[in-house]
């Protein structure tokens, strides 16, 4: 399962479900043909098919106000389908998907252009009905014909899509509102929900011309207004700079129970900031509403301003995010670099990660050490490999480091002068293992003479602030590690090419990972411009992983697996773990806020928060 929604807040897909049935009909294979109101993973939907609406919104919030957000770099397209170019933030919300997700469960979905989804138990294919009253905004309907396009086209135009959907074979017409995915696999269980996921395309308007007569094309760039049938429609954009969305009054899903409750501001706006301090500057001065903190040490010393003393500015620490996710944030070496191929080379760059100094002096102490590729939940492996994982392990034995089998994974431990100093002599060990001589004071091969230099790609300067001690480290052990921080667009491109020696990384994992862990590890991945294998793994072992976790037969095998593959990743250290604070911290403004209760497994922003009304 993924985090595929491509921007910062991702939306969960998910897997199989066991629903109510609306109604049958002869299926191809001449199974009977079940509809579901939604998917689940495991066991039934928290909520019936004719539920009235989602139990964490306040179905009485004001459908007024604007929300004023901030947005780092810049933008200059405003067409999802293709990866080129800065997108620009949220553009989703002008859309709609087949399916929606509930926050409060890990793993439910509900329909939203689907009234119904239908597969049978093979798994080989899934099939959706779509609601008659489901318009774009144009007033037209929403059409299979414009789900066959829109899949279509993403797997043309995007590697991130053709990645993820690359199991689906076929797209077909199989009823007047009813689309059908066929599958090129039988028994993979997240086929059937991931394809409700995908953005749903207006085809009429990306084959028909502009206001100037010219005709559209859907594999360029485009700063045109695009059309959608989601609540939200663009009233203006200006490239680079800011972009306001607009609730739409003629919305056709507004009074859908999956949707009460949501999509409450009239205006959503953000304004493009290429400084992250000049973005809390503006927060500061009231021009924000909403900040989402990532660092630590601002969160710890710069909100002592009187909005925040007088209590105009709210402060909230939240767990409700990070219940269901994994998190591995990372310093990342381009295998495909040769310097980075040899696994004692990587170590080696763990032990000169002093997270410990970094935590006490630039954080306060607010961060925890990262030690799992699915952090923060129960998929994260520790101690020894025991009962299944250890007999999944033991299967691949000849092609996993023999310490998977005797030593746990633990990061190397700072903090006071004497442990830094064993662990970067152990660092100069394992790069003289790996053919690298400290000569005065530089790290050079003993071969050539070539002395070991890098480049850490960043994409804004805020982040060179915790990057900066760990250069500083390196340097200790005479590695010539120089910091390279690039514009928004540049950064984007670079990373798509994966033109980088090293990359500050962050992979985040739902509950039920599944087909999208081929292309953060997987071997086929590893050339695939614009997939998030960013290290470069092809590693036989993992591969063979990835398949077990895909096709496991339960929770209970699919979670050995998934913990198994993470000691394997572990072992081969191919990143640097960093850290992660467990909380999503928040600061806005009073005149917006939220439900009493928020979801379990999100904060509902900015769906469900609202306007407060005047006088509360």
């Amino acid at each position: 399962m993924a985090w595929f929604r491509l921007k910062t807040g991702l939306a969960i897909a998910v897997t199989t479900a066991i629903v109510v049935a609306s109604g049958v009909h002869a299926q191809d294979a001449g199974q009977e043909q079940k509809w579901r109101h939604g998917t689940a993973v495991i066991g039934e939907l928290e909520l019936p098919a004719d539920f009235k609406q989602l139990p964490y919104v306040d179905v009485n919030a004001p459908k007024a106000g604007q929300l004023r957000l901030a947005a780092d770099g810049t933008f200059d397209n405003l067409n999802l389908a293709i990866d080129r170019g800065s997108p620009v933030l949220d553009l989703e919300m002008i859309y709609d998907t087949l399916m929606k997700r509930s926050e409060n469960e890990v793993f439910g979905t509900y329909g939203l252009l689907a009234e119904a989804v239908s597969y049978p138990d093979d798994m080989s294919s899934a099939s959706f009905r779509l609601r008659a009253e489901a318009k774009w905004a144009d007033g037209q309907p929403v059409t299979p014909e414009d789900v066959i396009f829109s899949l279509e086209k993403l797997k043309e135009l995007s590697a991130r899509y053709s990645g993820y959907y690359r199991h689906v074979a076929k797209v077909e017409k199989t009823g007047e509102r009813e689309v059908t995915f066929r599958f090129d696999e039988k028994g993979n269980k997240e086929l059937p929900s991931i394809v409700g996921d995908f953005p749903i395309l207006p085809k009429h308007w990306w084959e028909g011309q502009d206001d100037k007569g010219k005709q559209r094309d859907i594999s360029r760039t485009t700063l045109d207004i695009v059309m959608g049938s989601g609540p939200y429609k663009i009233a203006a954009a200006q490239p680079g700079s800011s972009i306001r969305y607009e609730l739409r009054d003629d919305y056709w899903g507004k009074d859908l129970p999956i949707n009460l409750g949501q999509n409450n501001f009239r205006t959503i706006s953000y304004t493009y900031f290429s400084d992250s301090d000049v973005a809390f500057e503006a927060f500061r001065a009231g021009t924000i509403d909403y900040r989402r903190e990532n660092s630590s040490s601002r969160w710890a010393t710069r909100y002592d301003f009187d909005a925040v003393k007088d209590g105009r500015v709210k402060r909230e620490a939240l767990t409700n995010p990070f219940k269901a996710v994994g998190v591995m944030q990372a310093f990342v070496p381009n295998m495909r670099r040769d310097l980075f191929k040899d696994a004692r080379v990587r170590e080696a760059l763990n032990y000169a990660y002093d997270f410990e100094d970094i935590n006490k002096n630039l954080a306060f102490g607010g961060l925890k050490r990262v030690d799992s590729f699915f952090w923060g939940t129960e998929l994260a492996s520790s101690g020894l490999p025991q009962g299944r994982e250890l007999e999944l392990l033991q299967e691949l034995k000849e092609k996993v480091p023999a310490r998977v089998f005797t030593e746990p994974f633990v990061n190397p431990v700072g903090g006071d002068p004497s442990k830094v100093r064993a662990n970067l002599l152990k660092a100069i060990g394992l790069l003289k293992e790996a053919g690298w001589d400290l000569k005065g004071n530089r790290m050079v091969n003993a071969k050539t003479g070539k002395p070991m230099s890098f480049e850490i790609l960043l994409s804004n300067a805020a982040q060179e602030r915790t990057v900066i001690p760990y250069v500083a480290s390196l340097k200790k052990i005479g590695i010539d590690a120089r910091i390279r921080t690039v514009d928004s667009s540049q950064y984007i491109n670079r990373v798509r090419s994966f033109d980088y020696d090293m990359l500050y990384g962050i992979w985040a994992q739902s509950m039920n990972p599944g087909n999208e862990q081929a292309d953060y590890w997987g071997s086929e991945s590893v050339d695939r411009q614009g997939s998030k294998n960013y290290a470069g793994i092809s590693d036989p072992a993992v591969d063979a992983l990835i398949r077990k976790i895909v096709f496991a037969p339960n929770r209970d095998e699919q979670v050995a697996a998934i913990k198994a593959m993470d000691r394997v990743l572990l072992a081969n250290n191919y990143v640097v773990p960093m850290f992660y604070s467990g909380e999503e911290k928040i600061a806005y403004w009073d005149r917006i806020e939220h439900p009493a209760s928020l979801p379990e497994y999100d904060i509902g922003f900015p769906a469900i928060w609202y306007e407060r009304p005047a006088g509360k």
